[in-house]
């Protein structure tokens, strides 16, 4: 029998005593915030384990599942804003409902980009004159017929010239320091470039710009597939160019087309793609200096000479921008004791082409991660916290979807997004690849020890990775060449991109088909597996532990070591004391967090007090990324508001 007490009284007026109506006022506010964040019953527990969720998923596995998820999303090219695209975002809508996932989807007006009209020939001395071929030749492996887009460069500014030629190796700076020294210059002229050296294919146009070219023509350099040609864009930024810093929704402010911040965004000389072999007839037509010792020892083209000319060359682009609809989808799983916190797992869907690896072999396994998410759900089994599966449309346009969506859910993300895990091209070849905020490393780590190495029988995945460098080959996340920039970049999040090889060498070319996948990618469909596999008990990792699993001293020691590059780089010109003994306390701080995690995860025995010092502490270890935005920007680009890029970038450079 409960008895009730009596409130406790002042003895001279017969009132209700101050020390009592605190501690009253005190235990209502405890069971509210309580309410508030742990809306279910502390008694409702999942009816499966972590551990055995783990085991569920791991066994569920099927790589002919996966190969026939990609088999459909490859029936067709689907390129942002077409016909075919809206297709394939309903096979992965109806997918979704299927599994009886609640699925919505969000729209948004953006400005897209595509050719009208291309041509290139090469007018030689003595009069006679060679029109070079601009697509792909028709292939049978190509399932369907339907025509792929031709080959461009989104944003590109239409165009045309009547120009020498000249080769710039991969257009960088120092590229045209060599020629201006063998006194080749390149004003007036229609530039060859080859992809690589560190320059992405906007960063090539640029430096052609400065330096006086009229038109670029940009090549990949490989010995394999040597007739596709690299679709892409030159536009420089994420998101969309109309709204700029914040999303473009429906009745939302959009900047016009002569607006001075859109403007700055895209190149002001036309630019096309060409296939090896087509920039081959162009670079073997050319005389004049010999190209640069220091250029030969990589080129697998048979390059003699730099130019320019005596070859003219006639180029000519025509192309449109224009304002079309873009559809993210996301499918929910939602937490049971903290639906508030969200685990985001990402994926896009728009192609240029057939789009087999990238990025359909990503969204195959985002497809089959509902499928095993799916069936544990149908075992008793729910998350800690939500998790979000989410289906970007037209990142290849400059991650529009994803970064819009990150606009429009800035304020509700900053304080319950826990992580953000992308895959974008999930199987490229072979080895697995891993960029990541550090404080998810040791996550990574425990998670490879747990999925079946697809290339070598009874090891792990753990077992081969590890041996192939320094810190398990775990990347960081400074580059802008998937969705994971406005998470992590942008928004602070704590962010993994996961992917099996290197690179491919039909990259954003009409052979990026299932038949490529299925004979020259992934023939078994086991690195499929893997990537799902891994992707997976990430998920479940930060959904379902008590305590998340960051560690913050991972973090320290990559400033440490950024820190110490940055030294060697300035050649202790500028003294970066203030910056060692900030890393200095940030690493006692991760100590002493790390210590008390370690505690709190040996107090097995449920209750209040120990419910809220986890979820107190988990708020810490979740918002600490956020500690390394500048909510101004960086200098120049300010919509890049994580500091630790700038070290990011000086690691990369040297």
């Amino acid at each position: 029998m409960v008895q009730i007490l009596p409130k406790p009284t002042n003895a001279i007026t017969g009132k209700p005593s101050p020390l009592g109506t605190f501690v009253a006022i005190l235990v209502l506010c405890i069971l509210g915030f309580y309410t508030l964040h742990y809306p279910y019953p502390v008694s409702h527990v999942p009816s499966s384990s972590s551990s055995t969720a783990i085991d569920v998923f791991l066994s569920s596995a099927s790589n002919s599942t996966i190969s026939s998820y990609l088999r459909s999303l490859t029936q067709h090219p689907h390129l942002a804003g077409t016909k075919l695209a809206g297709d394939t975002t309903r096979l992965v809508i109806n997918h979704f409902r299927s599994l009886n996932l609640p699925t919505h989807t969000t729209t948004y007006t953006t400005l897209l980009s595509y050719p009208l009209h291309s041509s290139l020939s090469l007018h030689f001395p003595n009069g006679s004159v060679h029109n070079l071929p601009l697509t792909e030749p028709v292939h049978s492996g190509d399932q369907t017929g339907q025509p792929v887009v031709p080959p461009y460069h989104a944003y590109s500014p239409p165009g045309s010239a009547y120009a020498r030629a000249v080769f710039v190796n991969y257009g960088r700076e120092k590229d045209y320091r060599a020629l201006r020294a063998q006194g080749v210059h390149v004003s007036g002229c229609v530039v060859v470039a080859r992809k690589g050296g560190g320059l992405g294919r906007g960063a090539i146009v640029e430096k052609a710009e400065e330096n006086g070219a009229v038109a670029v023509l940009v090549y990949g350099d490989g010995d394999t597939w040597r007739d596709g040609f690299e679709r892409g864009h030159v536009m420089k930024g994420v998101g969309d160019p109309l709204s700029p810093g914040w999303a473009s929704v429906d009745g939302g402010e959009a900047l016009g087309l002569d607006d001075s911040e859109v403007s700055k965004r895209f190149p002001r000389i036309p630019s096309l793609p060409l296939s090896a072999e087509v920039a081959e007839i162009v670079l073997s037509s050319l005389a004049g200096s010999p190209v640069p010792l220091e250029w030969r020892g990589t080129l697998a083209s048979k390059v003699r000479h730099v130019g320019p000319g005596p070859t003219m060359l006639n180029f000519s682009y025509q192309g449109e921008k224009k304002v079309g609809t873009i559809q993210n989808v996301f499918a929910v799983i939602k937490g049971w004791e903290e639906p508030d916190r969200y685990v985001l797992l990402g994926n896009h869907r728009d192609a240029w082409t057939f789009g087999a690896v990238d990025p359909s072999s990503g969204t195959a396994a985002l497809l089959d991660i509902a499928r095993r998410l799916s069936l544990l759900l149908g075992s008793g089994w729910t998350p800690r916290r939500s998790i979000l599966l989410c289906s970007w449309d037209a990142e290849e346009f400059g991650m529009i979807g994803s970064t819009e969506w990150v606009e429009q859910n800035l304020i509700n993300l900053g304080p319950k997004a826990v992580a953000y895990l992308n895959v974008d091209c999930a199987v490229q070849g072979p080895g697995l690849f891993v960029g990541s905020t550090p404080q998810l490393d040791d996550l990574i780590v425990e998670v490879t020890k747990k999925v079946k190495d697809p290339d070598s029988e009874g090891e792990s995945v753990y077992d081969n990775w590890a041996v192939i460098g320094e810190d398990y080959n775990i990347q960081r996340l400074g580059a802008v060449d998937s969705d994971f920039a406005p998470f992590a970049q942008h928004a602070g999040i704590p962010s993994i991109d996961v992917y099996y090889g290197r690179d491919f060498p039909v990259y954003h070319t009409a052979y990026d088909s299932y038949n490529w996948m299925a004979e020259y990618g992934d023939p078994s469909f086991q690195r499929h597996v893997a990537v799902t596999g891994i992707w997976g008990l990430l998920a479940l990792h930060l959904a379902d532990d008590s305590i998340l699993p960051f560690n913050y001293i991972s973090y320290a020691n990559q400033l440490l070591s950024y820190k110490k590059k940055l030294s060697n780089l300035l050649d202790q010109q500028v003294s970066l004391h203030p910056l060692t003994m900030s890393i200095e306390e940030f690493a006692f701080a991760a100590k002493e967090v790390d210590d008390e995690s370690k505690k709190l995860r040996l107090q097995e025995t449920a209750g209040h007090i120990v419910d809220m010092k986890r979820r107190e502490l988990n708020d810490r270890l979740m918002l600490a990324e956020k500690g390394f935005l500048d909510a101004d920007g960086l200098d120049g680009r300010q919509w890049f508001k994580h500091l630790v890029s700038e070290l990011v970038l000086v690691n990369y450079l040297t």
